[in-house]
């Protein structure tokens, strides 16, 4: 018998067994919601960019890629029919329910990537018992995508793998199309394992590199292609091997992953690179042991089933990411899109034998991996330091008009135990998602500017450490040079920023450290203001802030010893509903007023302390009176400017 829903599992999750039990408690509540010819799944009313008939054949591909590896593996699903009757009738033009032929640059292109790999790795169960008639519909609706334009992204890998489910089964298909598809995708090739999303000039290199398609899929092709392809099979290996050592620095401990970049309401697949590692039967370097991917994987699907809020009554996934949440979506989440989740359940294809599951799991390997590095190709610098995980970022961006983007990727700062927020609206600044960020108002605060693009982003190394430079330029009158310092050694729960601001303009500015969950412990009301022995408040003065919640403590302090003009500390209560993690938050801010013609360096400390830390309760002051000093190269580059 499935469990009521996924965040009722009443198990460790530790085998394969409680593995394939998580698995079906996702795709058992979806039952309701078919329609009738079993080719759609319709979950909710919200709209998307492409059209409904797109969004609910999402609603019913990407529970495929957790269905396909169950049976894969050897497991029964006595839900299997309904989707193998959904694959018949929407590929049939003279069925009600058609799914119609795929446009250019249309959703349908997406969802042909889950039913591709579907056919690849179960056809025993969606191929061989389609008569040739409907091999032959199923043969031409996938193949319809291989004469259309779509983007030069990841989306390519889609189009592969409509051909691979094809070709598996010995279906007419494009060879023709597969080989140059991935040929374009080599050229996304960074170096060191990282590939961008896209050609050169995009400046991409978020989940979506890793886990969500590039990464994930190049592992995939490495198993099923490896018969045919096994030069490129083996170099996908062999680039997932120099990735690994530095994507395991965007997970913790916890089991969490660090939130960067868009699509994060498919929560689980943020680490469907480990997934893919184990159905690939890809060893890592060490540390990267059976038991330590374990562990990564397994960790973070344990977190997931502890967040309540993610599935609806019903137990179906909601948009968001700890709690359903708008705001945070893109323009392509339909109520069905959360279900790329399910990609993360690609070892139940592994057998029993597979070392995945016959290794023991291992912690995280925090002692066995740098506290600090830079990565050169994402421009981010990894610090696993206090506690703490989080990156400084600095040069990334969407390459088209997404959704709060600049919070996205524009941030100085991510984290895996405080979440990134979003705008909620424009016109007051608790309503902007000003955290990690710096932000400035032309107009007396009436509207807020923060980073989007970032200019001559670049890691430099000074006294030994990693720092990462980056330029601003939100008017034409106006330019911010941002410098990134990670924590050193005795001040772990630390970093620095400092800013040099020259302006032709008046400007009033606000900068934020990390927001975290604002209300308190015994009547969820507001914080108010922090006592000497309290466990919870909020602490403003001349020049720092600082909140602490059960979350954990978040500060802000102005660290230039000559304390340039007025910064004064204010704990915003940040607009509802902004917060990836938390709906209710506060946010540490520094504020200030530059006059025309001012050139005004910010020298910034930002404290921070999550609650995952043994004892913090009784070592965050400690840590917050013990201010981080300026390096001196800096100082003298600050106090010139």
């Amino acid at each position: 018998m499935a469990p009521l829903s996924f965040t009722s599992l009443n198990s460790s999750l530790r085998t394969r067994e409680d593995f394939q039990q998580a698995c079906i408690s996702l795709l058992e509540p979806l039952k309701p919601f078919f329609s009738p010819g079993k080719t759609c799944v319709k979950l909710g009313n919200t709209a998307t960019r492409y059209d409904e008939i797109g969004a609910q054949i999402e609603g019913y591909a990407r529970p495929l890629w957790g269905l396909a590896a169950l049976l894969a593996g050897g497991a029964e699903y006595e839900g299997t029919e309904d989707f193998v009757d959904g694959l018949r009738n929407g590929t049939n033009p003279d069925h009600p329910e058609y799914w119609g032929l795929a446009r250019d640059s249309d959703q349908r292109m997406v969802e042909m990537c889950p039913i591709g790999y579907n056919l690849a790795i179960a056809p025993h169960k969606f191929w061989d018992p389609l008569t040739d008639k409907e091999k032959g519909n199923v043969a031409t609706w996938l193949g319809y995508i291989n004469d259309k334009q779509m983007p030069m992204t990841n989306w390519l890998w889609f189009r592969v793998f409509a051909n691979l489910g094809l070709l598996r089964n010995g279906a007419s298909h494009s060879k023709e199309r597969l080989e140059a598809d991935i040929d374009q995708l080599d050229t996304f090739y960074r170096g060191d394992g990282w590939s961008n999303d896209g050609p050169e000039g995009y400046t991409q290199m978020d989940y979506y590199s890793g886990s969500y398609a590039i990464q994930y899929l190049q592992l995939l092709y490495a198993k099923l292609a490896k018969d045919i392809d096994p030069k490129r099979s083996e170099l996908y290996k062999e680039r997932a091997r120099q990735y690994a050592l530095d994507f395991v620095h965007y997970s913790d401990e916890q089991g969490r992953n660090i939130t960067f970049g868009r699509s994060l309401t498919y929560r689980f697949a943020m680490s469907g690179f480990w997934a893919a590692i184990a159905f690939a039967d890809c060893e890592l370097p060490a540390p990267l042991t059976w038991g330590v991917v374990k562990g990564l994987l397994l960790r973070n699907l344990r977190w997931w089933t502890r967040q309540k809020e993610i599935i609806t009554p019903q137990g179906t996934l909601t948009i968001g990411y700890t709690y359903p949440n708008q705001f945070m979506s893109e323009n392509y989440n339909s109520p069905g899109s959360p279900y790329w989740f399910m990609l993360g359940f690609a070892p139940l294809a592994c057998p029993a034998s597979h070392p995945f599951w016959t290794s023991q799991e291992e912690p995280y390997p925090t002692a066995s991996i740098p506290a600090t590095v830079a990565l050169k190709h994402p421009k981010h610098i990894m610090v696993h330091k206090g506690g703490h995980t989080f990156l400084l970022s600095s040069g990334q961006m969407c390459h088209y008009p997404v959704r709060a983007s600049e919070s996205k990727y524009g941030k100085f700062a991510y984290s895996s135990a405080f979440g990134y927020s979003v705008p909620t609206g424009g016109y007051f600044l608790e309503a902007i998602g000003g955290d990690n960020a710096l932000a400035l108002s032309e107009d007396n605060g009436e509207t807020w500017k923060v980073r989007r693009v970032a200019t001559n982003a670049r890691i430099e190394e000074h006294d030994g450490s990693p720092v990462l430079v980056s330029g601003w330029t939100p008017w034409p009158d106006v330019s911010v040079e941002t410098y990134l310092l990670p924590p050193v050694d005795n001040r772990p729960n630390w970093h620095i920023r400092v800013h040099l601001v020259k302006t032709e303009r008046d400007l009033s500015t606000a900068e934020g450290a990390w927001a975290m969950y604002g209300t308190r412990v015994a009547d969820g009301r507001e914080l108010e203001t922090l006592a000497a022995q309290s466990a919870e408040g909020r602490h403003e003065r001349e020049y720092e802030a600082l909140a602490a919640s059960r979350a954990g403590v978040v500060g802000i302090v102005e660290l230039s010893s000559s304390r340039q003009g007025v910064r004064s500390g204010k704990v915003l209560s940040a607009d509802a509903n902004g917060n990836l993690v938390d709906s209710r938050t506060v946010l540490p801010t520094l504020l200030a007023e530059v006059k025309v013609g001012e050139h005004r360096a910010f020298v910034t400390g930002v404290f921070a302390i999550p609650a995952s830390v043994k004892n913090w309760q009784r070592s965050w002051r400690a840590g917050w009176d013990e201010r981080p000093r300026l390096p001196t190269w800096l100082e003298e580059i600050a106090c010139c400017h």
